[in-house]
């Protein structure tokens, strides 16, 4: 008897923890447990074949509208690490379905992103819109597109060059290369409690770096410039830089004829909110535009007390990834995507 009285406390904590693993393993599974259907499809483009995902409503309505994704910088997959579901089942309540890939060169998808313009960008968004009318059961008046970031350069030439696109959802778009390059190095900075004189030598280092991109230096010439401190830069990323640091939304912007979401986070640190609030509501009218600006979300809309910890970071995301978002930035998308049926169908 003494025996079995020494081992049942730890007989109890022991199926005390494994309960909890059990439930919290339960309620990882319900959460990421998305109202929507997955499908693989293969979209060409030129000589090419990119791997994609459709995402569409689980109760088989037909005709979808359909949201086509542009991705930001960076080598991202068709799901952004699952990122971007919570979107698509919101999406997918609005009776859209979503259409995302893999960028070039990341997963099955052929050929390399940094190889890319933003025009080249936007021709791959064009063949998959293509693509999507051809072989897809999409109501042809209810597409449009969704993007972050890198795709502000590259949705405004799509909108431009494709007609009868239904809408766009902007967030966090940039606007100037050069200007958001400025604000990204200064914003950081000061993020990380860099004093002033930091600040000015990180800006004084990026000036020459701009003059041999201007000059239509190569790779080997800068690093020479540099003395071989080249801070991660690699060949083909100077190559992908030489060919969009001229990019500017501006002009494309000013020729749009949708509706357009512009989304804004407060605590961005990529993009400066001011100026592309003002060029979008200066160059589009207000009957086009909407304008929301997310409280204590960062440039991803995720609220900021979350990213500022890795561990609540990983937490949200296995346990309640709907709730990394700013407050209503689901809603609030789902809402314009109703809203832009109705006003497309006219």
């Amino acid at each position: 008897m003494k025996g079995r009285r020494r081992w049942l406390p730890w007989a109890i904590g022991l199926g005390t923890v494994v309960a909890i693993v059990v439930i919290a393993g339960g309620v990882a599974v319900v959460q990421n447990d998305y109202d929507i259907d997955e499908q693989s499809v293969s979209i060409p483009f030129g000589p090419i074949a990119l791997d994609g995902v459709l995402a569409t409503p689980p109760d088989g309505t037909k005709p979808l509208g359909l949201v086509v994704f542009v991705h930001g910088d960076g080598p991202i997959d068709a799901t952004y690490d699952g990122f971007y579901r919570p979107m698509w089942e919101s999406f997918a309540e609005a009776g859209y379905a979503s259409l995302s890939w893999n960028k070039q060169g990341v997963g099955g998808s052929e050929g390399n992103w940094l190889d890319q313009s933003m025009q080249d960008r936007a021709a791959e968004v064009e063949a998959a819109i293509s693509w999507a009318s051809q072989h897809l059961d999409i109501a042809p008046e209810q597409i449009g597109l969704w993007g972050s970031s890198q795709a502000g350069w590259v949705m405004p030439k799509v909108a431009r060059q494709t007609p009868n696109l239904c809408f766009m959802i902007a967030a966090s778009p940039a606007i100037n290369w050069e200007r958001q390059g400025r604000y990204n190095t200064v914003a950081q900075l000061r993020a990380d409690g860099a004093s002033q004189a930091d600040i000015d030598q990180a800006i004084a280092k990026e000036d020459p770096t701009n003059k041999l991109l201007k000059d239509g230096a190569t790779f080997e010439q800068y690093r020479a410039a540099v003395n071989g401190e080249v801070d991660g830069m690699t060949a083909d990323r100077w190559v992908f830089i030489s060919k969009n640091y001229r990019s500017d939304a501006t002009r494309d912007l000013k020729q749009l004829d949708l509706r357009a979401f512009l989304i804004l986070a407060d605590h961005d640190l990529n993009v400066d909110i001011a100026d592309t609030r003002e060029v979008y509501t200066r160059v589009l009218p207000p009957e086009q535009l909407e304008v929301k600006t997310y409280a204590g979300a960062t440039h991803g809309l995720v609220k900021k007390n979350i990213e500022d910890s890795t561990l609540l970071t990983y937490a949200t995301a296995i346990f309640n990834p709907r709730g990394l978002f700013a407050s209503g930035f689901l809603a609030d998308q789902q809402a314009f995507l109703e809203q832009s049926t109705a006003a497309c169908k006219r």
